[in-house]
């Protein structure tokens, strides 16, 4: 049996792969984007396992970037649709003689002309960038190949040319690197059409695709999140504040890191007639660490007065129908 690794474990583990993500998708990943991916998919994608989930993360980010850079950027693409809008109606004007008709067709021949030139400019910006971009991708395969065969020859026992290949190659492909990420950064001057690094909104736009949760929610700091925990839970309960602070200073040892691993983060037994906000307690708990107050199993007790009737919840007796069922 091979248990779950743990968030510590898998941000081990993604940073082991990350240059293998790097290389295959011709992006950086920031280390941030892999905190995020193993702490977010741990609290918010709790139907698969790490680090499978977090992989998968990294993953689909990375591909959903090396997309956007391979297609036409937002500002050019709207230009160009505006441009193709007013030439429909330059060739509309054209059939007209009127005056005012004359006026806007000068107007608009005018605009496009502006347009055009806007558009060429960006254009050779984003080319310009994208080439940039291939050739930082080119360099990082350069490194990765080089790095495959300086262990090949280690293991094959030429030291030579392992020492050539890790001193002598290496180094030089690493300067062609920096080389081309410093041009990259001075064409972009801060103000790049095209982005290249994986962070940690990028992951987070991910989990909420497929959660559906809000990304704000899930960038709030956990640190934040636990100490405003009462507050949070006041706004739905109200009236029971010491029920509430001893939920949350649970949570909040559980999270530190400073209850067993192996116990629940908490066991708790709300006593009370009804209407006294028992099950809202629940509810506004599990809204609060997973942001859907459905993330709970509810278990009406009165349908289990009877003896025979917990074999719905632990399953029938070894001799009775349904054994073989659980």
């Amino acid at each position: 049996y091979v248990g779950e690794p743990t968030v510590e474990d898998t941000i081990s583990i993604l940073r082991g792969l990350k240059e293998k993500y790097e290389v295959h998708h011709g992006v950086r990943i920031a280390d941030s984007a892999i905190i995020a991916a193993a702490t977010l998919s741990h609290r918010y994608i709790t139907d698969r396992f790490l680090p499978d989930k977090a992989i998968d993360l990294i993953d689909e980010s990375a591909s959903r970037l090396r997309i956007e850079i391979d297609s036409m950027p937002t500002e050019i693409d709207e230009i160009e649709r505006r441009i193709t809008q007013l030439e429909i109606e330059k060739q509309a004007l054209k059939k007209e003689t009127d005056k005012a008709s004359l006026r806007r067709l000068e107007k608009i021949e005018e605009e496009i002309a502006n347009l055009k030139e806007e558009s060429s400019g960006l254009k050779t910006r984003w080319q310009k960038e994208k080439e940039e971009i291939a050739k930082i991708r080119a360099a990082k395969e350069k490194i990765e190949d080089a790095k495959l065969k300086a262990s090949q020859a280690e293991r094959a026992g030429d030291l030579g040319k392992a020492a050539e290949l890790k001193y002598g190659v290496l180094v030089q492909l690493q300067k062609e690197l920096e080389q081309g990420q410093k041009r990259l950064a001075e064409s972009q001057n801060g103000k790049g059409m095209l982005k290249e690094e994986v962070d940690s909104e990028d992951i987070a736009e991910v989990v909420s695709k497929w959660t559906g949760i809000p990304v704000t929610k899930m960038m709030e700091g956990e640190r934040d999140k636990l100490l405003k925990m009462e507050d949070r839970l006041k706004k739905r309960v109200v009236g029971q504040d010491e029920a509430i602070k001893a939920v949350s200073n649970a949570v909040r040892r559980a999270r530190a890191g400073l209850q067993d691993i192996n116990r629940p983060v908490g066991s708790f037994i709300f006593l009370g007639p009804t209407g006294v906000g028992k099950t809202e307690t629940a509810r506004a708990l599990a809204e609060f660490l997973f942001d859907d107050e459905q993330a709970m199993v509810r278990i009406d007790m009165s349908e289990f007065m009877e003896k025979h009737s917990v074999a719905r919840l632990i399953g029938a007796p070894p001799g009775y129908v349904g054994y073989e069922e659980g």
